[in-house]
């Protein structure tokens, strides 16, 4: 259990360095681009982050891949709520500019942010997915500028945010789970519709 939580940790410090950069650049595009450090490191590294295995549920879903993806799902938590105190009080202007991004969050709807979410969760499923059978990171370095620059929402790299803004609260919290919601539904939309395709 422990090793499984660790590996949760490992994986949310890597999504908060790619948030710490995506925060420290003026152009969004740069910053975007260079996010992809983190998923690049958690596929090769074989971390584990909950948005990246929730798609494989709907084929693998056993105790222990439950466990798994759980236990991943705290340690990301862990790891990005430590590291986003961190950023926000060693450099207090990145904490600043998460301050104005998850502000601008909070003023989303349920249905707003279920929907961002849900369209990331499709891409990270495919990211993750194109890297386990063809060892390939196009998917890696294409979707994930890809759901930044369309304003999905990635409920890890949320949860970095909104610790390193300082915005601790039951908004933030059902924000939060919202995303988490809807990268879970979006994770599994094409494994599942594959599967109805191959029973039909």
């Amino acid at each position: 259990m422990l090793k499984k939580a660790l590996s949760g940790v490992q994986a949310g410090i890597m999504i908060s360095i790619g948030g710490a950069v995506f925060l420290a650049c003026d152009n969004k595009y740069v910053g975007a681009a260079l996010f992809t450090v983190a998923l690049l490191t958690i596929c090769i590294r074989g971390y584990s982050l909950y948005t990246g295995k929730i798609g494989f549920i709907p084929e693998k879903h056993d105790k222990e891949a439950f466990s798994v993806l759980l236990l991943g799902l705290l340690g990301n938590l862990i790891g990005t709520a430590v590291c986003g105190y961190l950023i926000r009080f060693g450099l207090p202007a990145l904490g600043e500019t998460a301050l104005a991004i998850c502000t601008k969050k909070l003023d989303q709807t349920f249905v707003q942010t279920l929907i961002r979410g849900f369209f990331c969760g499709v891409l990270m499923y495919v990211a993750v997915s194109v890297w386990r059978d063809h060892k390939k990171i196009v998917g890696i370095l294409f979707c994930i500028p890809v759901f930044i620059l369309a304003g999905f929402e990635h409920s890890i790299a949320d949860m970095f945010y909104f610790a390193a803004s300082g915005i601790v609260d039951i908004k933030a919290f059902a924000f939060i789970w919202t995303v988490i919601l809807g990268n879970s539904l979006g994770g599994m939309v094409l494994p599942v519709l594959g599967m109805i395709g191959k029973e039909k």
